[in-house]
C-alpha cells in the first residue's frame, strides 16, 4: 500500500540555551542552526527510512528548495510538493540542556492549500492507501473528507493542538496517534486509559495510539489494547522524537506488521533520535533499529 503524507514543510531556526525564555526576558543562545523541518517533512523522512513507499504533497516558497532536497535525498517521492509565491513556513525552536524544547510556528506556504491542489494530490491514491495528516496545514477537513470519500486509511496526527480539531470530521479517521496532552484535548480525560476509553467510544471505528513519552505506549483498536514500554536512553533532543515514532509505526502496519511489533519498531526508532541533536538529522534508518 502506497503513503501519501500531506504535511508541513518548515525551515527550523534552533537555538540552544540555558532555559526557556520566560516572559520579558532577553537570553542569549549558546549555538545557532538552520535546518530542514516541519512535522509534515519529519514524517515523510521518517517513513522512508523505515522503508515505507511515500510520496509528500506540501507547499513551499522560493526559499524553501533546501526541503524538496532534503526528502527527495531520503527516499521520498516529491512529485506533488510545490513551489508558491510565499515565504515558506518556519519554526523557531528553543533546546534546553536536558534536550526538552519548546517551539513556535509561522505557517507561510504550508497555509495556501487549495481545492485543487487537494484534488491532484490525491489523484493518484486509491482504497486501502494511508493519507498521513498532522495541524500545521490549512484545509484539513476538506483533505480528510476527500480521501475518506476514497477509501483510503486517513491518519491523524492532532499536532500542534489547536482550536480547529474539534470542528474536523473526526468520525472519518481510521487512526489516531496522539500524546498525552492531544489525547487529553480531544477526550476531555486525563489518565491515559480514560483518554483511550473516552476516544474508543467517541470514535468506535478508529484504531488509536497513544504515546506517554517515559511510560511508552498503547494501542487500542479492535477490542484490545496492546502496551510497550519504551527504552531508556540519554535524551539529548527530543524535537523528532514523536515524528520518528509516527513514521516507523506507520510503515510497518501499511508493510502488515501487527500493533505489536509497529509498537517495537517504533519505541526502537524514536529512542535511537531523541540521543542525536536536531530533527530530521536525528531520524535512524531501519537497518540501524534493527540492530
Amino acid at each position: 500500500m502506497k503513503i501519501l503524507n500531506f504535511g508541513s514543510l518548515n525551515l527550523d531556526l534552533v537555538y540552544q540555551i540555558p532555559h526557556f525564555v520566560r516572559a520579558g526576558e532577553t537570553l542569549s543562545t549558546t549555538s545557532f542552526t538552520r535546518n530542514v523541518g516541519g512535522k509534515g517533512l519529519n514524517q515523510s523522512v521518517a517513513l522512508a527510512k523505515a522503508g515505507a513507499e511515500v510520496y509528500h504533497a506540501g507547499l513551499i516558497g522560493e526559499d524553501g528548495g533546501m526541503l524538496k532536497d532534503f526528502l527527495a535525498a531520503n527516499g521520498v517521492d516529491t512529485r506533488f510538493v510545490r513551489t508558491i509565491d510565499s515565504p515558506s513556513g518556519h519554526a523557531v525552536i528553543q533546546v534546553e540542556p536536558a534536550g526538552n524544547n519548546c517551539i513556535f510556528l509561522y505557517g507561510g506556504a504550508n497555509q495556501c492549500v487549495t481545492d485543487e491542489f487537494i484534488a491532484e494530490a490525491l489523484e493518484p491514491f486509491g482504497a486501502g492507501d494511508f493519507l498521513v495528516l498532522q495541524n500545521e496545514i490549512n484545509a484539513i477537513d476538506r483533505i480528510i473528507t476527500a480521501a475518506a470519500a476514497k477509501g483510503m486509511q486517513v491518519v491523524l496526527n492532532p499536532s500542534p493542538i489547536a482550536d480547529n480539531l474539534k470542528t474536523l470530521p473526526l468520525d472519518k479517521i481510521s487512526w489516531f496517534i496522539l500524546n498525552e496532552i492531544e489525547g487529553s484535548e480531544l477526550s476531555g480525560e486525563t489518565e491515559p486509559e480514560k483518554i483511550l476509553d473516552r476516544l474508543t467510544a467517541l470514535y468506535p471505528h478508529a484504531q488509536i495510539v497513544l504515546t506517554l513519552g517515559g511510560d511508552g505506549s498503547v494501542y487500542a483498536g479492535n477490542g484490545r489494547r496492546v502496551r510497550q514500554q519504551a527504552f531508556r536512553v540519554k535524551a539529548v533532543d527530543t524535537t523528532a522524537a514523536g515524528d520518528t515514532f509516527t513514521g516507523f509505526f506507520f510503515a510497518a502496519i501499511a508493510s502488515g506488521a501487527t500493533p505489536e511489533d509497529a509498537l517495537l519498531l517504533a519505541s526502537k526508532a524514536s529512542s535511537i533520535s531523541v540521543t542525536r541533536p536536531g530533527a530530521a538529522a536525528s531520524i535512524p534508518t531501519l537497518a540501524e533499529v534493527q540492530r
